[in-house]
């Protein structure tokens, strides 16, 4: 898998390659990046989504935006934004000569995306005609991938400052 993984990329990888970015861009851009998504977008997400869960009020709002509304479109963003970040870290690995799925990191990444998958899907099933099995779910799915995040974040740290 590893290897036809790497061959698939690596066409992507020269090409970037050829823009001549620094090394600390090429090695800290999908940290730096992938940071700032997880960590504001991610608590975003998080406390919008946990405001609706045990609040009562159906008109709070985050900001000037309804709360519900707020976390729709940050969670859907932050969810672009990691798996297009999963796919630049793939590509900064690449470009850096380092194995790709051999890291706890590459794992814990296909985990989240994993989650934020299954979560969007019983999101876009309306919680399968209004469940509140499936709205608890989702509720928990989306903490534990937050959580998983940090996990992630932490097992990047580690990778960037081994190579």
């Amino acid at each position: 898998m590893a290897s036809s993984l790497r061959a698939y990329l690596e066409p992507i990888a020269s090409w970037f390659a050829q823009f001549g970015l620094p090394e600390p861009i090429t090695h800290w851009g999908h940290p730096a990046m992938m940071g700032i998504v997880i960590f504001a977008m991610g608590s975003s997400a998080a406390i919008a989504g946990w405001k609706i869960r045990t609040g009562n009020d159906p008109e709070a709002t985050m900001g000037s935006m309804p709360v519900r509304k707020f976390h729709k479109k940050v969670a859907l963003w932050m969810t672009t934004f990691i798996a297009m970040g999963y796919s630049g870290g793939l590509l900064s690995l690449v470009m850096q000569g380092q194995p790709i799925i051999e890291s706890p990191h590459f794992w814990t990444g296909s985990a989240v995306l994993g989650l934020l998958g299954l979560n969007g899907a019983i999101s876009l099933s309306k919680f399968g005609g209004g469940q509140d099995s499936l709205r608890s779910a989702h509720a928990y799915i989306g903490t534990a991938a937050l959580a998983l995040m940090v996990v992630h974040a932490a097992l990047g740290l580690k990778l960037g400052l081994s190579i």
